[in-house]
């Protein structure tokens, strides 16, 4: 797989986010975004999933030489991030359901829902419902909807937010795995999830008019 974005620009209420945003990753490379608050990590990690679209410029998918097609590339991307809601009122093992049904992904996925909720630490509460869960623990489960497809493109928007050290750990962990032979998007401002870029993308906050690079 290889991602690429060419002259990504995004302008909200006429104010530029970012112009000018290029990069390419292969499979087996790690590209980090970084830079302050509002200066569009969270923007470009949507753009980059297909959940938005930029105003100018393109993000490509390249699988075995040829190009995803837009209405195709949730099948290779798999996304966490602080703005992704889920269920309180269904267990994680059916939060986990939800998700399979909803990527149309065949019935035998669901035998993996239990070993991707033991790999997140929430074996023990699958059958729970999410309103008792702390923000770690629905962080966790985040995580487990992003792989439950094992997507070729894991894009991760604040990695370690509302974790522990142990969930640090964790998504350090699945981070090492990923990169291994699949393309992993870090948006984050944290300095040591930042040195794991082999390509590395440094946005600055926008004054209205401004680029991000």
């Amino acid at each position: 797989m290889i991602l690429t974005g060419k002259n990504l620009k995004k302008v909200f209420n006429r104010r530029v986010v970012f112009s000018n945003l290029s990069f390419e990753v292969k499979s087996g490379e790690v590209l980090s975004i970084t830079g302050p608050n509002g200066s569009g990590k969270s923007t470009a990690s949507k753009i980059i999933c297909g959940v938005l679209t930029p105003t100018s410029g393109e993000v490509i998918m390249t699988n075995g030489g040829a190009k995803v097609d837009r209405d195709n590339v949730h099948r290779h991307v798999g996304l966490v991030s602080p703005y992704l809601e889920l269920y309180g009122e269904f267990t994680a093992l059916e939060n986990l359901q939800i998700a399979i049904r909803a990527r149309k992904l065949p019935k035998s996925v669901e035998n993996r829902a239990l070993e991707i909720l033991n790999l997140v630490g929430l074996f023990n509460r699958r059958n729970d419902e999410l309103r008792g869960f702390s923000s770690g623990m629905k962080q966790r489960l985040k995580y487990a909807a992003a792989l439950i497809h094992e997507p070729d493109i894991l894009v991760l928007d604040e990695p370690t937010a509302n974790l522990d050290l142990a969930g640090t750990d964790m998504v350090f962990s699945i981070i090492e795995q990923y990169r291994k032979d699949k393309v992993v998007v870090l948006a984050t401002n944290d300095s040591d999830e930042a040195a794991l870029g082999d390509v590395k993308v440094v946005l600055r906050k926008s004054l209205g008019d401004g680029n991000g690079k």
